[in-house]
């Protein structure tokens, strides 16, 4: 009797050439463009494109990782770095004092996903498969992390808004709000370790395994993400090699990014809210865009809603509070979560719109339009300041 074994992956496929391809050169022309004082818009274009394709990078070189740590570390790792590129944006304008484009850099990741990413989802699969059903469930449990993380942030700017006495300590609310949010995300940390033991392989067809934290990637959701991408195997020395690489090039293209941010607007006519909430949350995101639009496509709709949903919940519970907690190192004392009016509303309004699309646990392409036309509504509002 003849033993067939699965045909193995090769150790970079075509994509990942191309891919790692790609982002060595446009990081080394972002470079030149930097060093050369080259054309602003020019110098910024290609930044840009070389922190989308950097994301790309760390965000499969985390994949990578986690097929030899097992899969809760996946989900963990995917958590933890794979807003790394964004991160680094976000951290060098704050050095920079474009405290305008590090909260409209915020809320704009937050809605990119909310809204753009999970409607252009909806339409995706939607026109290929009809109505679409996911589990109801973890839809409700995300959406509703995802509203109480937003109302968590809000406070600050309520504090503000509505002229309390907590107005004259802007700054301590907002670091005992970072550091609340933070302790929340470690408090999700143990029930995802614990998850699912490592070698229990994700099956075809398979059903979604409810997810112990709705803030750390489950280990199926991870899986399927990384399978939406079929990459090749990379040794783990490889790929810890690739990470570290990905994650020192998205550093000194955050910094040629955020210099050239400014002239770049200038040139354009674009105000600094409009970069920060449009072209610098979109590209920061990138791999989540992609990724969770294909698991629509693939008619996989429980790991595309969690693969979306949970990317806003994290930069709210993560990316935010680290921020703020990092501003007196890198010399702005004076930094705070206060968000104005506008923007305040904009993040309310997507999580209370993520919490009604996903309560029945079906999904259409007119729902996805919906959104879409909500983001573009809002990203318009915006333009003029």
């Amino acid at each position: 009797m003849t033993t067939t074994h699965p045909e193995r992956l090769p150790l970079l496929t075509r994509r990942d050439r191309i891919m790692i391809t790609i982002t060595a050169i446009a990081s080394m022309a972002a470079g030149v463009l930097y060093f050369a004082h080259a054309n602003a818009l020019l110098a910024f274009t290609i930044s840009a494109l070389a922190l989308a394709t950097l994301a790309s990078l760390v965000g499969r070189s985390v994949e990578a990782v986690g097929d030899r740590l097992g899969p809760n570390a996946t989900g963990i790792l995917q958590t933890a770095l794979g807003n790394l590129p964004e991160l680094f944006v976000i951290l060098f304008a704050l050095k920079a004092g474009l405290y305008g484009v590090v909260k409209a850099t915020i809320v704009g990741s937050i809605l990119s996903n909310a809204l753009l990413v999970l409607g252009l989802a909806f339409v995706a699969g939607g026109i290929k498969h009809g109505r679409q059903r996911f589990a109801a469930d973890d839809g409700r449990t995300l959406g509703l992390m995802f509203t109480l993380a937003v109302f968590i942030l809000a406070v600050p700017s309520l504090t503000a808004a509505i002229h309390t006495p907590a107005q004259q300590h802007e700054r301590a609310v907002s670091v005992v709000v970072s550091i609340v949010m933070l302790a929340l995300f470690a408090l999700s940390l143990p029930a995802t370790l614990g998850n699912r033991a490592p070698g229990s392989a994700l099956q075809a067809g398979d059903k979604c395994s409810r997810a112990t934290s709705p803030i750390v990637a489950s280990p199926d959701s991870a899986e399927a993400a990384s399978a939406a991408t079929a990459h090749g195997e990379w040794p783990l020395a490889m790929a810890i090699g690739m990470l570290a690489l990905a994650g020192i090039g998205a550093a000194f293209a955050s910094e040629w990014f955020v210099a050239v941010l400014e002239p770049a607007m200038h040139a354009a006519g674009i105000n600094e809210v409009f970069a920060g909430l449009v072209i610098v949350a979109i590209a920061g995101n990138a791999v989540e865009n992609f990724v969770g639009i294909q698991l629509a496509v693939k008619n996989q709709m429980d790991y595309a809603v969690q693969v979306v949903l949970q990317s806003p919940v994290q930069i709210a519970l993560t990316i935010a509070p680290i921020v703020c907690l990092a501003a007196v190192w890198l010399g702005q004392p004076g930094f705070d979560l206060v968000f104005s009016p506008l923007l305040l509303a904009s993040m309310i309004m997507s999580a209370l719109v993520a919490v009604l699309v996903t309560f029945d646990g079906e999904s259409t392409w007119f729902e996805g339009a919906v959104l879409v036309a909500l983001y573009v509504a809002i990203a318009t509002s915006f333009w003029w300041g």
